[in-house]
């Protein structure tokens, strides 16, 4: 089976470009990576009036009832604009780890606010070691007897700094399990922002001591739903990895079209055609990876393969491109006035989001068994 965008589909995100284009030009965005914040508040709101970000919350809990299909479409076009938001922290991990933590009255608690962009949510996953596994996971959480307290140490949270509600994977005497933490007036909290590559994107370093924590889910049950988290994140970064490369496309066409040397086009030579013809065929191939996976999770399938081939070739793709680009752009392309560095550390802090292409080959060939 092909996989095709609705109509509706297709509207949605013409609908978030044309918005975007607006509320989230380059200029915009410069201002928001120098803002100790980081978004602004406006478009969040805006995003929630819109539906979109409940957009796969089902609707008895407040969302727009939509799936993996509509987030591609809208996380292509964050992707494009390197859209200063807490959406992917907020929609790609936190909302979807909550649903697939498959606990009703924590769904009810959490989901509804977040749709109404009421609460901005993160996930608090990886520690020293830099590794999205189990096994990497130290943070202790003690049965206190009326609850639970958290101690350890959370490195590289997207948006931190601005969650209200921050969910935590640590570990309990019956295994990996999950938990919420309110961070406004939690005592034994810590949060301080974390110098990244990626400006427009922010994270920040968090540290609990005795923090008082709720249990979703079940206790030791709790890496399932990391996994299926993971997976639908992955996605959600893929579809963002494809925006901003077919941007960086763009943007080499547009110079190419317009620069002139010798007298003549940039364009016009046969070694930028080739370089141009290499970078459209990388696209259209991550483009190809992500609709695949997309389709796999919306119509049942190896989800696991897909979106682990999705994650690898999408990375890998994205640093070509946008490092293609500023050699369409030269000496112009390497300058912090011009946009195609941003996108060039987009590109590379994403290569580790989630995991390094290496890591996702690997487990595509554990998971086929060869």
């Amino acid at each position: 089976m092909q996989l095709a965008f609705t109509d509706d589909q297709l509207e949605l995100g013409r609908s978030v470009r044309k918005f975007l284009a607006v509320r989230s030009d380059e200029p915009e965005v410069r201002r928001l990576m120098d803002d100790a914040i980081g978004y602004d508040p406006a478009v969040w709101q805006e995003f929630s009036r819109q539906d979109l970000i409940g957009l796969a919350i089902p609707e008895h809990l407040g969302g727009a009832g939509g799936g993996a299909l509509e987030q591609v479409v809208v996380f292509e076009e964050l992707g494009r604009s390197l859209t200063c938001l807490p959406y992917f922290a907020t929609v790609a991990l936190a909302a979807n780890l909550v649903l697939a933590a498959d606990d009703p009255e924590a769904q009810q608690r959490y989901l509804p606010p977040i749709a109404r962009g009421e609460s901005i949510a993160t996930v608090a996953l990886l520690e020293s070691s830099a590794k999205w596994d189990e096994g990497s996971v130290c943070t202790r959480a003690d049965d206190s007897g009326d609850g639970f307290t958290l101690q350890g140490e959370k490195l590289y949270v997207l948006d931190g700094h601005v969650a209200d509600v921050i969910f935590v994977v640590a570990r309990t005497a019956t295994g990996t399990s999950l938990f919420g933490v309110d961070r406004h007036g939690a005592l034994g909290l810590t949060v301080e922002p974390m110098a990244t590559i990626d400006l427009a994107r922010k994270q920040a370093r968090i540290v609990f001591d005795r923090t008082p924590a709720v249990l979703v889910g079940r206790a030791g049950e709790g890496w399932p739903a990391v996994s299926k988290m993971l997976q639908l994140a992955a996605i959600a970064l893929a579809a963002e990895q494809v925006g901003g490369a077919r941007r960086c496309l763009e943007m080499a066409i547009d110079y190419a079209k317009t620069r002139e040397q010798f007298g003549r086009p940039i364009g016009s030579f046969q070694a930028v055609k080739h370089r141009l013809a290499e970078m459209l065929i990388d696209v259209e191939r991550g483009t190809s990876a992500l609709y695949h996976a997309a389709w796999t999770v919306t119509e049942g399938g190896d989800a696991a393969v897909a979106t682990s081939l999705a994650k690898a070739c999408c990375s890998t793709m994205f640093e070509r491109v946008s490092a293609e680009n500023i050699q369409v752009h030269g000496g112009i392309g390497f300058t912090w006035e011009h946009a195609a560095h941003l996108y060039y550390r987009r590109a590379h802090a994403d290569a580790v989001l989630l995991g390094g292409a290496a890591q996702h080959v690997a487990d595509m060939v554990s998971h086929i068994g060869l």
